[in-house]
């Protein structure tokens, strides 16, 4: 079975967790994952910044963070992905989307780094955007926000 927790700090509009089950069922399905239990924490940039400091000691602003809590070669995934509700909406203006769809994205890529993609080099961006967009355009994302 494949669940979702769903977090949002109170001071934004809360994310509809049915849509974003909903995205991660169908994108897990289609990599054979039957077993998945996932936790979204949708914060601010404070939030994110803190995080990549304290694990990758890195001091910039991210969009998206993932956490595999299980060893990849298990084939259920145990994770934590936080996402950035303001780098979100930077994202979107910057690249002339809607809001709605860029978290969808960020969701997707969340997703996409439990399931070990990466996307270091320019191949695996490449690669990575791909498959953002094939599963960007089966979610129903316009109704993920607001």
């Amino acid at each position: 079975m494949i669940k979702t927790h769903v977090e949002t700090d109170p001071k934004y509009k809360p994310l509809k967790s049915k849509v974003i089950l909903d995205g991660v069922l169908h994108l897990f399905n289609s990599k054979d994952i039957i077993k998945a239990n996932i936790s979204f924490i949708f914060g601010d940039d404070d939030l994110l910044s803190g995080l990549k400091k304290e694990f990758f000691k890195l001091d910039h602003l991210t969009d998206v963070i993932a956490f595999r809590l299980n060893d990849y070669e298990e084939k259920n995934i145990e994770g934590e992905i936080y996402i950035s509700i303001p780098r979100a909406k930077e994202n979107a203006v910057e690249f002339k989307e809607p809001l709605n769809r860029e978290l969808g994205r960020l969701i997707i890529h969340g997703c996409l780094h439990l399931l070990g993609f990466n996307d270091e080099t320019d191949q695996e961006k490449i690669e990575m955007r791909k498959q953002e967009d094939y599963y960007l355009d089966m979610m129903k994302w316009k109704n993920i926000y607001g």
